[in-house]
Order: structure tokens, then C-alpha cells, then sequence
């Protein structure tokens, strides 16, 4: 399936996952107000550090190897279940962990304990909020782009009917504890939807850890772990730092104007994904590697910059609309995000083949270095320039990361195709 049949394919599911978020960020910004989005914020940067952790660092393995493998059936199976055993091992450890450990993360976290109880939801349902990932992810490296849509879709209404009726009647506890369950309900349609393919059986999902694939998995493992500490971390550091410097409803502003940024450019992202990753997996040549590249710059960086010239144009409609009139001074972020989310994408797209071709050591530095230097740029902006900088720092980081990634990607492609 071409670049094209996916974008418009995977456009669908976008669009209703676009929808939903749109309609949940509304029902929040009523019922739980900015400082309960940077309250949620906190949770969702925890959950994703967590999950990671509990099995899914090995998610982008599986697409590769799966992608890679597709005329071995019997390789295939070897990767599914080395990562079904792993993927159960962990995250059934660190359920433990969550449980055992509920009032101290909640201290921590939230600063209070009230929200211990949100913790034992998420540890028992951590096991199949990771399986959810998997199955999504052999779908994934399997092109299996019609399931895996029906997948995101059922995902996304799942999600907006548990969180709208939980935020609607418990407010941000209600929220959280949404978060906390929705992709594992979602796991009921997805272990359906793969049941129902030819090539699936459970036996073919648990086993014997094979040691040669689990040192495949290890170095995208190594850049999932990364990555789920460097990305989740310093935005936790950073709504702690707004949060003393302007109050927690700014930190709720800045959570709600990187929310919009997810939501629109959604298509691209989730096209990156989808077929990018698994398309870049499969190729060797430096040239065909090259087009590709070309391929992404021609149409997904076009649509990450209309996307943002349209968000900010109608900033003035979309933040009443989507949030309420309490989240307006939101409206100073706006030029420089939208132009940073642009540079992300064009980085990003560059970024990918340190995936594809596990470019290990290269991701992991670059992931670090890049945390930081954000870190040091909203300090030194913000200082300077006020709340403002907090976007302005952002624009920042990532046109410095696409010069970056532009010097060392293809000189370290060179070298890995003995181009």
C-alpha cells in the first residue's frame, strides 16, 4: 500500500480521532478548568513513561521485524512471541509495582492522596492497556492498515464515551480514572479484530524468549526507554516550573495549547507511523531510502504547515470553541508553536530513520541533549520574554534538532548501507 491509499485510509480514522479529542478537550476545559488539564497532563506524561516501561519500548521492534519478516511467517512468530512473553513479564511487574506503591505515586504526582484509588484502576489494567499496543503494533508491521484502522477508530469513541461520562459526573477524578482504562477496553476489539485474521493464533504470541530476537529488540528498546524518560520527564519538569513561576492555570494554558498541537497534526503523525516507519524498515538502497525521504518532504511537511497556518488564523474561534473563554491567554502561544510543530515534522521526518535503522547511539544522545537543551531554552526564554517564551523556546529546539538531524542522518546512513 502506497504512501498515498495509507494517508487517505489512515485520514479517516485521523479524522474521527481529530473529532473526539476535539470534543474531549471542550468537556474538559468545562469540567476539570487549566489547572485540572495540567493536573492530567502530569498523568498522562506518567502513564506513558509506565507503559513504556511495562513492555511497550519493544512496540517499534515489532513493526520493523514484523514489516521486514513479511514473507517469513515462522520469523514473524519468533518476534511475536519473544514480545508477548516480555510484554506479559512487565507489565504484570510493574502492575505489582503500581499497586504496592499507590499512596506514594499519588503523593508524588499530585501532591496529595486523595487520588490513590486512580493508581489501582490503572495497575489493573495495565497488562492489557500493553497488549492493546502490541496487537496494534503487529498490525502495524503487518499492513494490515485496514484492521488497524478499525482499530484506532473503535479506540477513539471508546475514549471519548468513558472519559466524557466519568469527567461529566466525577470531574478530574473522573478523568483520570478514564485515562487510566479506555486503550484497555480498547483491547477487547483489537485481540478481535487480529483473532479474525488468517495468520493469528495465541500460541503464537507466548513461548520461549528467543535471545537472539530479544538482542534485536534490546537497541529499540534502549531508544523507546529514552525517549518515555527524556520527552514525559521534562514536561512533567516543565509544568512544575510554570506552575511556581505563573500558577498551575498557566501550566494548564501551555497543557492545552500542546493538546491542540497532538490533535491537528494527528494525520501527519499517525501517517509517519503507519507507513513511514514500516516503509523506511524495508528499504536497504541509499537511493530508493533518499526518495522515500523526498517522498515524506513532498507531502507530509505540506500538510503539517497548512495544518499550522490554518490553527493560527482561526486561534481567536478555535479556543472559545475548543476549551472556553477561561483558557484565552493561550492565544500568545500560538505564532510559535504552530511554527515549531512544522520543524518538528520536518525533523522528524528525518528523525525516523534512527528507527528504522537503529541508530542507536546516535537517538539516545541526540533524545538527551535535545531534552535539555529544551529545558534550558524555556528557563533562559521565559525569563526574558515572560510566558510567551515557553512557545518561543519550543520553535527553538526543534529548528536547532532538524539542523541536526540534517548533518548526521544521511552521514550515518552512508556508512550503515555502505553507500
Amino acid at each position: 500500500m502506497n504512501l498515498l491509499k495509507t494517508s487517505v485510509l489512515n485520514g479517516v480514522a485521523v479524522l474521527i480521532k481529530t473529532a473526539t479529542m476535539f470534543i474531549l478537550n471542550k468537556i474538559l476545559a468545562v469540567y476539570v478548568g487549566p489547572a485540572g488539564y495540567a493536573i492530567i497532563g502530569q498523568f498522562q506524561n506518567f502513564i506513558q513513561m509506565i507503559t513504556t516501561f511495562a513492555g511497550s519500548a519493544i512496540n517499534t521492534a515489532v513493526i520493523k521485524y514484523t514489516a521486514e519478516y513479511y514473507e517469513d511467517e515462522n520469523k514473524q512468530r519468533d518476534i511475536w512471541k519473544t514480545a508477548g512473553s516480555i510484554v506479559l513479564i512487565f507489565s504484570l511487574s510493574f502492575s505489582l509495582l503500581i499497586f504496592i506503591f499507590q499512596k506514594q505515586l499519588s503523593t508524588y504526582i499530585f501532591h496529595t492522596d486523595i487520588y490513590q484509588t486512580v493508581f489501582v484502576w490503572f495497575a489493573v489494567f495495565l497488562t492489557f492497556f500493553t497488549f492493546n499496543a502490541l496487537f496494534l503494533a503487529i498490525l502495524n508491521g503487518k499492513k494490515e492498515v485496514l484492521r488497524l484502522v478499525i482499530a484506532n477508530i473503535i479506540g477513539s469513541i471508546f475514549s471519548l464515551a468513558v472519559t466524557s461520562l466519568l469527567a461529566i459526573k466525577y470531574n478530574l477524578y473522573g478523568a483520570l480514572v478514564a485515562l487510566s482504562i479506555y486503550q484497555s477496553l480498547a483491547f477487547l476489539v483489537t485481540l478481535f479484530l487480529c483473532y479474525k485474521s488468517e495468520w493469528f493464533k495465541f500460541t503464537y504470541l507466548f513461548g520461549k524468549i528467543d535471545k537472539t530476537v530479544a538482542k534485536k529488540f534490546a537497541s529499540f528498546a534502549l531508544m523507546a526507554l529514552v525517549s518515555a524518560i527524556c520527552v514525559p520527564l521534562s514536561q512533567i519538569i516543565i509544568r512544575i516550573y510554570l506552575t511556581q513561576e505563573y500558577g498551575v492555570t498557566y501550566a494548564g494554558y501551555w497543557e492545552a495549547m500542546i493538546r491542540l498541537s497532538a490533535a491537528y497534526l494527528m494525520l501527519v503523525t499517525t501517517t509517519l507511523g503507519v507507513y513511514y516507519l514500516p516503509r523506511l524498515s524495508e528499504l536497504s538502497g541509499i537511493k530508493e531510502i533518499k526518495a522515500e525521504v523526498y517522498t515524506g518532504y513532498k507531502f507530509i511537511f505540506p500538510l503539517s504547515v497548512l495544518g499550522g497556518v490554518s490553527i493560527y488564523l482561526l486561534r481567536d474561534w478555535i479556543i472559545p470553541l475548543l476549551f472556553s473563554e477561561t483558557f484565552l491567554p493561550m492565544r500568545d502561544l500560538f505564532l510559535w508553536q504552530m511554527i515549531g510543530d512544522s520543524l518538528k515534522i520536518g525533523s522528524w521526518i528525518l528523525a525516523y530513520l534512527m528507527l528504522s535503522k537503529a541508530m542507536t547511539k546516535l537517538f539516545v544522545i541526540t533524545e538527551i541533549v535535545f531534552a535539555l537543551i529544551f529545558l534550558l531554552l524555556i528557563y533562559i526564554c521565559t525569563k526574558i520574554i515572560g510566558f510567551k517564551g515557553v512557545s518561543i523556546a519550543y520553535f527553538l529546539n526543534y529548528g536547532l534538532y532538524w539542523v541536526v538531524m540534517s548533518f548526521f542522518i544521511f552521514k550515518k546512513l552512508d556508512k550503515y548501507t555502505g553507500g
